[in-house]
């Protein structure tokens, strides 16, 4: 027969009540009687039931994580770092994207998560999407990726100042005409695109260079995308001599429509991404990196202290974590 908790309260000599509160790290048990429960649950091979402690504690256990994306590099490498916290704190992690691969939207997600989680992650949805303010409005301990919002704990990088540094260290190697592939045409909802468009803009006026509207093109933050988008630039009269794409994905797509164009990336056109994705090493792109599964476990982590304090009333943290250049061969000198 399988062990159960009077098997331990009886062999400990205690109640039900104070086996449950000690394997539950809840207060108001003695030290000396929490170590002697623990000591005997272990010598029984007895594990508290999941089911039961979530009952007795009116917790589910488990954490949403909302998203508008799974499949691409950027959503699914933050997941993993969101992952691997919960993992290690026993904590279910339901997943909810809130739009289709075509980009429709799908039901929103605030309607069902009442009352099935204990908290919520977003990851970069836009500060006024409609979805957004549902799910805060639930009142549930949340923390965000890729946005801010006041009162709410988030794990952010400076954007405006990764497009800055891509397009600065074109601008240093002697660029003058220098292209952008961006995600989506103006007034793209995601606040990264947005920043990382200040940044190239930033950078470009304060070297005192034009930025020509026939070198913008738009990749949707895709590879394929980015191939459309390379090509598009590629066919102006006088197409760049340096592309800032704002993702890596979009960049090894435009590397790809450079080499159907007899063309090699670095020496016949510069390009550079934003993201520090796996594959960039490999395929030798100069990149602006960011620690996209730290923002995840930071996030995470918040959230956890958020459950386990929540009146400490500690404020919330918005945390910016730094992002490098790295040089690599798809970028060179400009040589007029």
């Amino acid at each position: 027969m399988p062990i159960t908790i009077k098997d331990v309260a009886e062999a400990a000599g205690v109640s039900t009540a104070t086996v449950s509160r000690a394997l539950r790290g809840l207060p108001n048990v003695d030290a000396g009687t929490r170590e002697r429960i623990r000591k005997v649950a272990d010598d029984l091979d007895y594990v508290i039931s999941p089911s039961a402690s979530r009952l007795a504690s009116g917790r589910t256990g488990s954490i949403a994580v909302v998203t508008p994306y799974i499949a691409r590099w950027y959503f699914s490498t933050v997941l993993s770092g969101v992952e691997s916290v919960l993992q290690g704190a026993g904590m279910d992690l339901l997943l909810m994207s809130v739009s289709t691969p075509e980009g429709h939207h799908r039901m929103p997600p605030a309607p069902r998560l009442r009352r099935r989680v204990d908290g919520v992650i977003v990851i970069a949805l836009s500060p006024g999407d409609p979805q957004l303010k549902e799910v805060l409005d639930l009142g549930l301990p949340t923390s965000l990726i890729g946005l801010t919002h006041e009162g709410t704990p988030s794990a952010t990088i400076d954007d405006v100042e990764a497009g800055q540094t891509a397009t600065q260290h074109l601008i240093n190697l002697g660029h003058e005409r220098i292209g952008v592939i961006t995600g989506a045409p103006v007034g793209s909802p995601f606040t990264a695109e947005n920043d990382r468009y200040k940044g190239f803009q930033t950078a470009m006026e304060h070297a005192g260079l034009e930025i020509d509207p026939m070198l913008e093109s738009y990749g949707y933050f895709t590879i394929p995308g980015g191939e459309q988008a390379m090509t598009a630039l590629l066919t102006q009269r006088k197409p760049p001599t340096a592309v800032f794409a704002m993702s890596d994905e979009m960049a090894f797509g435009a590397m790809r429509a450079m080499r159907s164009h007899g063309l090699t990336p670095g020496t016949d056109i510069s390009i550079i991404g934003v993201d520090g994705h796996d594959m960039s090493e490999l395929l030798d792109l100069t990149t602006v990196a960011q620690p996209v599964a730290d923002l995840g476990r930071i996030a995470a982590e918040a959230l956890l202290l958020e459950l386990r304090s929540p009146d400490s009333g500690a404020h919330p943290e918005d945390i910016h974590l730094p992002t490098r250049l790295i040089v690599r061969g798809s970028t060179k000198p400009h040589t007029r």
